[in-house]
């Protein structure tokens, strides 16, 4: 008589277990609402890890630019970038895990009732000022790409705008976040913001106010070869708005711990791999110009000499210099836009005619000292260098794109991307063609393979109208 008892309580229980059984559906610890301000974090982190990673699948401009050389694998410094699909991850990247975040953030922070409508206006502006960021890499990168359609989930296949055109708009998109910040509401919260996070809660509106500025300059002096009287009134308007220190910087703070590690130690350290090391071509130019930078850079090869190695040939890891500790350091910082990037326009500017007070030679100056000076140089290095012949403005071999332009060069190391930037644009320093080149100098990326197959009318359109789906293929900005 047990064992039916048993089994009749077995089956009840059975069956009271099983009677709601789609309740095991129910995702019980996933978030029913995100907050904005986490998807504004993210979008912004994911834009940073990108543009700082020395992985190849990612981002592989250090090696465009001759900062860095490899060891063993040849294909990207020798302008391969379809191998490992580069430009699909660069789009991906940017596209899904940076503007999509940062649109839905736009899209909640309306709805936060926790926080004051002019706090609410300041961080839409400042989500929108970081969207302006990305699309210009965006631009940089491809050339025209898809811009009004592109975050429209109702469009299947969105239509590729003209990069002109969309440089255009985000010129009228900053000036807009720029008139929508006030101080009279807050940014975001402090463990939000990730850029400027660190400044007290009252100054943190006027710290995104410097950088929208800054961002605008940025924006205005590459457009300034096609459009100079656009760039000349954006300039002088943002000009005594912008950086005034390296206080303003845009810096993100890597932690010394994972998953929040520079991404640079992942690969260089973590990974215990040897697969970079420093590039002839900034290290002989370096020492050339008895630059205090280059043990900042670089550590010495195993013999302790700063040897560079040479682009697109194999190099053996401890013959040559490779990137420094301060680099590859587990809490690195990385920058987005600099005092000494803004100092360098502002000496562009001057030469241009435009007015942003100053001279070009003084604006230069304080942007190699400000380097110099957040590298862990000093000041005294900093006038010594200047006086050398081949540093000092007034004597430096070139035009001022050229003596700006080297000097520019150095300073963006490790933000590689900020640097193929300045090396299209103005055409200083020349590089040397790597060994085994695939093709010429690679003034933009190709469109990605699956845009060509999922979207491909409008990819074929889009590579018509730039000149073709080339390497080679000058951007818009691109003329001299």
């Amino acid at each position: 008589m047990k064992k039916y008892i048993i089994f009749s309580l077995s089956v009840l229980m059975l069956t009271a277990c099983t009677k709601d059984i789609e309740r095991f559906n129910e995702q019980t610890k996933a978030a029913a609402n995100v907050p904005a301000a986490s998807l504004f974090s993210n979008g912004v982190r994911n834009l940073i890890d990108a543009i700082t990673t020395p992985n190849v699948n990612i981002n592989v401009f250090r090696m465009t630019v001759q900062h860095w050389a490899t060891t063993t694998y040849q294909d990207e410094p020798q302008y391969d970038f379809n191998t490992r699909a580069i430009p699909q991850t660069w789009w991906r990247i940017m596209y899904r895990d940076v503007l999509v975040d940062l649109q839905e953030a736009k899209r909640l922070i309306p709805s936060d009732i926790t926080i004051t409508d002019a706090t609410k206006k300041n961080q839409i502006a400042i989500t929108d000022i970081m969207q302006v960021y990305t699309y210009s890499v965006l631009v940089n990168t491809f050339g025209d790409v898809p811009y009004t359609q592109a975050l429209d989930y109702n469009v299947l296949f969105p239509k590729y705008d003209d990069a002109k055109t969309i440089y255009d708009d985000l010129l009228v998109r900053l000036d807009a976040d720029i008139a929508a910040l006030n101080t009279a509401g807050n940014a975001f919260n402090a463990d939000a913001d990730l850029i400027y996070g660190s400044v007290a809660a009252g100054s943190r509106v006027a710290a995104w106010k410097k950088f929208a500025n800054s961002l605008k300059i940025k924006l205005a002096m590459t457009i300034a070869d096609v459009d100079a009287a656009k760039a000349k009134t954006a300039v002088e308007q943002a000009s005594p708005n912008a950086f005034t220190s390296a206080d303003d910087n845009a810096e993100f703070q890597y932690q010394g711990k994972t998953p929040n590690n520079n991404p640079i130690w992942a690969d260089l350290i973590q990974s215990k791999r040897q697969d970079f090391v420093a590039a002839s071509t900034i290290v002989t130019r370096m020492q050339a110009l008895n630059d205090p930078r280059i043990p900042l850079f670089f550590k010495p090869n195993d013999a302790g000499v700063y040897v560079g190695g040479s682009v697109g040939s194999n190099n053996t890891f401890p013959l040559f210099a490779k990137p420094s500790d301060a680099v590859a350091e587990i809490d690195a910082p990385s920058l987005l836009l600099s005092y000494d990037e803004i100092e360098f326009y502002r000496a562009e500017a001057v030469e241009r005619g435009f007015n942003v007070g100053g001279t070009a030679m003084s604006h230069y100056n304080n942007a190699v000292t400000a380097s110099i000076i957040y590298w862990g140089g000093t000041q005294a290095q900093a006038n010594a260098y200047l006086l050398n012949t081949g540093v000092n403005y007034l004597t430096a071999p070139g035009t001022y794109k050229q003596k700006i332009g080297v000097q520019k060069w150095l300073a963006l190391y490790n933000r590689p991307y900020d640097a193929w930037v300045e090396v299209r644009r103005l055409d200083s320093p020349t590089l040397p063609a790597p060994t085994g080149a695939k093709s010429g100098y690679p003034n933009r990326l190709t469109y990605p393979t699956n845009e060509q197959t999922l979207n491909n009318s409008s990819y074929t359109s889009a590579s018509a109208k730039i000149g073709g789906d080339n390497v080679e293929t000058k951007l818009f900005w691109d003329k001299f």
